[in-house]
C-alpha cells in the first residue's frame, strides 16, 4: 500500500505555500504591474516561474498529484548547483551575486526533506508507464459530470 502520511501532506504543502509566498511577493508585483519591458532571457524567466508558481498553488490542495513540480524544482535547482557555482567555488571564483543565488538555491534541501521519496519510488519506478499503444481507447479516471 503507498500511503503518506499526514505530516507528510502538510511538509508538501508547506514547500507549495513556500514557492507560492516566494514568487507572490517577489515576482507577481511586476507582472501584475511592469514598470518596463522584459529582455527575452528576463520575460522567459519570468514567465517560467509565474506559471511555476500557479502549478505550486495546485500543489497546495493535490500535494501529490502535483509532485512533479517539486521533483523538477529540485532536479532544476540540483543541476544548477553542481554546474554553475560548485566549479566557481572550487576554483576561488565565485562573484557575490553568483553565491547569492547558490544560497537561496540550496534551500531546495527542504523540499528533498519533504518529497514521500518511497512514494516517489513506487509510483514513478515500481508502478508500469502507460502503454505507447494501447489495444483499446485508455480509459482516464472517471470524474463526476458538472
Amino acid at each position: 500500500m503507498n500511503t503518506v502520511s499526514t505530516i507528510r501532506l502538510y511538509a508538501l504543502r508547506a514547500m507549495y505555500l513556500l514557492v507560492v509566498l516566494g514568487l507572490g511577493s517577489v515576482l507577481w508585483p511586476g507582472i501584475i504591474m511592469p514598470h518596463q519591458p522584459w529582455g527575452l532571457a528576463q520575460g522567459t524567466v519570468n514567465c517560467m516561474l509565474a506559471a511555476f508558481s500557479l502549478l505550486c498553488l495546485l500543489g497546495v490542495r493535490y500535494p501529490l498529484q502535483m509532485l512533479p513540480v517539486l521533483l523538477w524544482e529540485a532536479l532544476w535547482k540540483t543541476i544548477w548547483l553542481l554546474l554553475v557555482p560548485l566549479p566557481q567555488w572550487l576554483n576561488g571564483q565565485a562573484d557575490p551575486a553568483t553565491t547569492a543565488t547558490a544560497f537561496e538555491c540550496s534551500l531546495v534541501v527542504l523540499v528533498y526533506l519533504a518529497i514521500p521519496w518511497r512514494y516517489v519510488y513506487a509510483q514513478y519506478v515500481l508502478q508500469a508507464g502507460t502503454p505507447w499503444r494501447a489495444a483499446g481507447h485508455v480509459q482516464a479516471n472517471k470524474t463526476p459530470a458538472l
